[in-house]
């Protein structure tokens, strides 16, 4: 990956970080005051979520920060899996306040407890929507500009926080205004089922990277159709893919002709990472050049079977 670009990707992921931080330490405060003069356990459930945003958009600085940094000795593939792990991070904690929220409302329901000042609860709540709001368009654009996974996962937390913030409201005027006193404990236990689904569903890609899972199907053939356009080029086998982060990596043998000069190969080969630099920017690509025909045997890199050889997009 080019120095500049990896250094925009690098500002841009750690803006969006910033940026969680704050609007996390805002709600914090809004919703510690609603849960004050409220008392309902919906509210008590958004501010837990909150508190616990703080810690998680914390630890979403900190993976992007170490992620951000270049290759070293140490860490000749970069630092990457940094965000995956700050990601696993955020999901424990999801996971944790969750459970904590549910046992509340379980609580709840038992003693039957009511809610008060249900106005200024619901202000606080459409406050909260309109700041989640704001952040998480803000985040959907860096991931789309980097692909940080971190980021992706800090975003789709906040994005279930609109619902959250929306049931606050709903339990409210149930409680306050139409006389359903159960409707706030119920509703805090929805919630807490709600954030437990999130972190289920944020966790799978996080461990896909770190398990080094293939790109999608589609991607992958995208990448052996501009990596085949070369003339020279006479077929494509063990293609292996990864992600780190907002990094890719890509490894591939492909066959040339036998008779041509190590000069000539060398020239194949600059040829298609340069169209591939510029389908794919910011990949890492490691091209192994064999003679047309060879067959890998056992001991090598990987036996040449069928399902080793790549099937190149027409």
């Amino acid at each position: 990956m080019s120095d500049g670009l990896h250094d925009r990707r690098s500002s841009l992921t750690t803006r969006a970080a910033i940026a969680s931080v704050c609007a996390a330490l805002l709600l914090l405060v809004l919703k510690g005051y609603g849960a004050w003069v409220t008392g309902s356990v919906a509210m008590l459930g958004s501010l837990a979520d909150s508190g616990l945003d703080v810690i998680a958009s914390l630890v979403t600085l900190f993976g992007v920060r170490v992620a951000a940094a270049p290759a070293d000795r140490e860490h000749r593939f970069g630092h990457g899996k940094a965000e995956s792990i700050a990601a696993l991070v955020q999901v424990g904690i999801i996971g944790i306040s969750a459970l904590g929220i549910a046992w509340r409302a379980v609580e709840r329901l038992i003693e039957g407890a009511e809610t008060a000042r249900a106005n200024e609860g619901i202000a606080v709540s459409a406050v909260a929507i309109a700041v989640t709001l704001a952040l998480v368009a803000y985040q959907r654009s860096v991931v789309r500009r980097t692909g940080s996974v971190a980021i992706r996962t800090d975003a789709v937390h906040y994005q279930s926080d609109l619902l959250l913030n929306l049931a606050v409201i709903v339990a409210l005027v149930l409680d306050q205004y139409l006389g359903f006193t159960g409707a706030d404990p119920l509703f805090g236990l929805g919630i807490a089922l709600w954030l437990i689904y999130g972190a289920w569903r944020a966790s799978s890609q996080a461990i896909d990277q770190l398990m080094d899972r293939e790109w999608p199907e589609e991607k992958r053939q995208r990448f052996l159709a501009v990596a085949a356009r070369h003339p020279e080029a006479r077929g494509i086998h063990d293609l292996r893919t990864r992600s780190s982060g907002t990094h890719d990596f890509a490894q591939f043998h492909i066959w040339i002709d036998p008779e041509m000069t190590v000069d000539a190969a060398h020239e194949v080969v600059e040829a298609i990472e340069t169209s591939l630099a510029g389908e794919f920017p910011g990949c890492e690509v490691l091209i192994h050049l064999d003679p047309e025909g060879q067959v890998d045997h056992p001991g090598n890199v990987l036996q040449e079977t069928d399902e080793t050889r790549e099937p190149i997009p027409e």
